[in-house]
């Protein structure tokens, strides 16, 4: 049966163990050989379980919380994502070098045209006490000779379902540059063998950043939309760090007129 650490029994077994080592450090300069020996020995047998539990604990306490999907949305959201790598740890935290076509986790894709590819990307851990995501992206580039950078989000197909000309589709995305850059976001909607696309620029001199695509204006056939994608471009990032510190996507009906 585990002890609660904050019940009697568990604060009389923590003080006495505590009190306990902190003697044998005192004492370590003066202690028998043999002693000191057997002390190392425990020592070192307390420390990996204590530093996993650190871990654990720094992981689970930190803010904001693991999973979380709270973020704001338009009135008359009928669809929103955000995508597991702000939510989640993934399996593998980073990629370095960036080869094009490289993938950090199942739905995203790092496409570039440098030869050298001195890139580097990785998800790192929100903790700042404004942020919503429980994870953000970091990408670094060092040398670059191409002329961009692209992070690919494949959206899940569900947005797809009942997709009308009359939606728009936000973008929400909080960003910090190391140095200017100019950035851009593009909806690519494949309906039939066809692709609609809307690019927007993000604003150069802001982090939390919103943009609505609007698919009103364009040749939709809204009965064969199959799937849906969002580039995230930035323009000749030459030694600079961007991290990409939220990002969600909402679907919702066009105010009527």
């Amino acid at each position: 049966m585990a002890i609660n650490p904050d019940g009697t029994i568990g604060q009389f077994l923590h003080k006495r163990t505590l009190t306990r080592w902190l003697d044998a450090a005192s004492n370590a300069s003066d202690a028998e050989l043999a002693t000191l020996r057997a002390q190392r020995q425990q020592a070192r047998q307390l420390r990996s379980p204590l530093q996993e539990l650190t871990h654990i604990a720094d992981i689970r306490l930190a803010l904001p919380r693991i999973g979380s999907n709270t973020f704001a949305r338009p009135a008359g959201t009928d669809w929103a994502w955000r995508p597991q790598q702000w939510r989640g740890a993934l399996s593998e935290r980073g990629i370095a070098p960036v080869r094009n076509k490289d993938r950090l986790g199942h739905d995203m894709t790092v496409f570039h045209d440098c030869p050298v590819g001195e890139i580097a990307i990785s998800q790192i851990r929100n903790t700042r006490d404004d942020d919503l995501a429980a994870y953000g992206i970091n990408l670094e580039v060092f040398s670059f000779t191409g002329n961009f950078v692209s992070l690919v989000l494949d959206v899940p197909k569900g947005v797809c379902e009942g997709l009308r000309k009359q939606h728009l589709i936000q973008l929400a995305v909080t960003l910090d540059r190391e140095s200017p850059v100019k950035a851009f976001a593009r909806l690519n909607v494949k309906h039939g063998p066809n692709t609609e696309t809307v690019l927007e620029t993000l604003p150069d001199d802001q982090t939390e950043t919103v943009v609505e695509f609007d698919l009103g204006h364009s040749q939709l056939n809204e009965k064969r939309v199959g799937q849906m994608w969002i580039d995230l471009m930035f323009e000749n990032p030459y030694m600079n760090r961007i991290t990409l510190r939220d990002l969600n996507i909402c679907r919702f009906p066009r105010a009527e007129l």
